[in-house]
């Protein structure tokens, strides 16, 4: 049980936060989980910015939204301590290490990616990612399939990717639209358990407290939301149009900006379930990068801070470096450049979730709850990433096709990485650095 204490925390300086949120872009590995852990430890038990109700709720809200519901929720407070300088400076330095860390790998992989040390660790790593994405789908679906309606969805959602190809968006309306539907006739099936406790823990007084006052920024405010929203479409407009302007349509930066804006949109149940969205646009359909470069960007993805979404920067890097935007000579600058566009439009909707929903969520904190249309893209998600698992599997198991040798030891990696997270309880980050300590171990020995 925690040490409560009567004394009430200092007040929070926007200069406190702003290292806070720097530190934490740094630090924030191990997927979600792990984010919002590390945020609840600093910021409800040993800071006491926020109280545990408050946390919770808006972990409810965020976990509504499309988007990385940790990237979200850092936005949310950083919004609620600070106002709108405060959500913005929070979700951007939630990001921009992760950005920089990622363009850096990502150019060391393609540069010297045929490397024996390379290949050596992404042959260990690969077989990991594809148990970690197997643990995913595990994990979601024990929260979220409770009854027969809900494991129907998630059947019906793999049957839809995987056999038929459905696009992943159709799957998300097909899915809102059996929960909507469900929930008139059998309201029991479709209902969300939402993520608060009957049994709440006090850590003590909190600046931001059960009932303190709604502050006056975070007030609702019809004119207010109206002029975020215009302000908000606006950058993204302009930021297409110069896209446009610059590039044209059929410019790989202009398709880069317009697809991954409606990524953003689609990615309920976090960036596991946006991963097989992303595949069906950046490999089949725009050709930016490979199935096998796919499995390699989620591993880098797993081992770097920041959401797991920011995969997103390793698909831009390596579509404009391989589609050569400024001519063979800028392959780097070409790589930034398609990273960064790829980050701001996967995030742009993320910001704007929070500074418009956000007065209408503190509104009604006392009535917090998922809908029925939510309840069913949430089990939908669970048949995609099931999908999208074997999709890897096939690839680490027999890279070159059913016709070619059966990888046996990456297969005894695999299921060993997938007990050491399910049985085991070890940290994604430590099975992805054991994984690839053994697969380069292998390469050179054997």
């Amino acid at each position: 049980m925690p040490h409560e204490t009567k004394e009430v925390p200092k007040s929070a300086s926007f200069l406190d936060a702003f290292r806070f949120w720097l530190k934490l872009g740094f630090l924030s590995f191990g997927g979600p989980a792990g984010q919002i852990s590390m945020m609840h430890q600093e910021l409800v038990e040993n800071r006491r910015w926020i109280s545990e109700r408050r946390f919770l709720h808006a972990l409810n809200y965020t976990m509504m939204l499309p988007g990385p519901e940790a990237q979200q929720l850092a936005t949310y407070i950083g919004w609620l301590l600070h106002g709108t300088r405060g959500g913005i400076v929070a979700g951007v330095l939630f990001i921009v290490p992760s950005l920089l860390i990622l363009i850096g790998l990502t150019w060391v992989y393609l540069v010297f990616g045929d490397a024996s040390i390379v290949e050596g660790i992404l042959y260990g790593v690969k077989p990991a990612v594809t148990a970690i994405v197997v643990f995913s789908a595990y994990r979601i679906g024990v929260k979220v399939l409770k009854n027969s309606a809900l494991w129907a969805v998630a059947a019906l959602a793999f049957v839809a990717i995987a056999v038929f190809n459905v696009g992943f968006p159709y799957i998300v309306i097909m899915a809102a639209t059996i929960g909507y539907v469900g929930s008139r006739f059998a309201p029991e099936k479709f209902q969300a358990n939402g993520n608060q406790s009957d049994t709440q823990v006090s850590y003590g007084p909190a600046l931001i407290d059960d009932d303190t006052p709604v502050p006056p920024h975070a007030r609702f405010e019809t004119r207010r939301l109206i002029t975020y929203g215009i302000v908000g479409v606006s950058v993204w407009l302009v930021a297409m149009g110069l896209l446009l302007f610059s590039y044209g349509w059929e410019g790989t930066l202009t398709q880069m900006g317009w697809f991954f804006s409606k990524a953003a949109l689609v990615t309920f149940g976090g960036a596991y379930a946006v991963l097989p969205y992303v595949f069906q646009g950046g490999v089949e359909e725009y050709g930016w990068l490979t199935g096998a470069q796919m499995i390699d960007g989620l591993a880098l993805g797993e081992t770097t801070p920041g959401p797991l979404i920011m995969v997103v920067a390793f698909i831009g890097f390596v579509g404009a470096w391989t589609k050569e935007i400024f001519g063979p000579e800028t392959l780097l600058a070409a790589g930034a450049a398609g990273a960064f566009v790829a980050t701001l439009f996967t995030f742009i909707p993320s910001f704007l979730f929070i500074l418009i929903g956000g007065p209408a969520v503190e509104a009604t904190r006392h009535d917090a709850k998922f809908t029925a249309p939510l309840v069913g893209i949430t089990a939908a998600v669970v048949g995609v990433i099931l999908n999208l698992a074997l999709f890897f599997a096939y690839h680490v198991l027999w890279p070159q096709g059913f016709g070619s040798e059966f990888q046996w030891f990456s297969a005894l990696m695999g299921v060993v990485a997938f007990f050491a997270l399910f049985k085991w309880d070890v940290g994604i980050v430590k099975v992805i650095v054991l994984s690839a300590a053994v697969g380069l171990a292998y390469t050179l020995f054997f």
